[in-house]
């Protein structure tokens, strides 16, 4: 599957941009995710198995904690289940 054809699968809410003078921290994850994969384009998706809404850190990484999620970006830290 061809770069475009990745991007559009993955996209159908759309789109948000994100401005380094604005917002310095997640430009730079987008940056390095780029740089990594060749799609500067990290897929955010909502916490929705069995949560009615995440609001604070701690419920975050609850929430990572008990799911199959695999890495979780909180603020300027990058867990995986190995290094929590």
């Amino acid at each position: 599957m061809d770069e475009h054809n990745r991007i559009l699968t993955a996209v159908h809410g759309g789109m948000v941009l994100v401005s380094r003078k604005t917002n310095p921290l997640y430009w730079d994850l987008i940056n390095t995710f780029g740089q990594c994969t060749g799609i500067p384009m990290p897929l955010n998706t909502s916490f929705n198995e069995n949560e009615i809404i995440v609001c604070t850190p701690e419920e975050t990484l609850a929430y990572f904690l008990r799911t199959d999620m695999d890495v979780l970006v909180l603020g300027r830290y990058y867990l995986t289940k190995k290094n929590v």
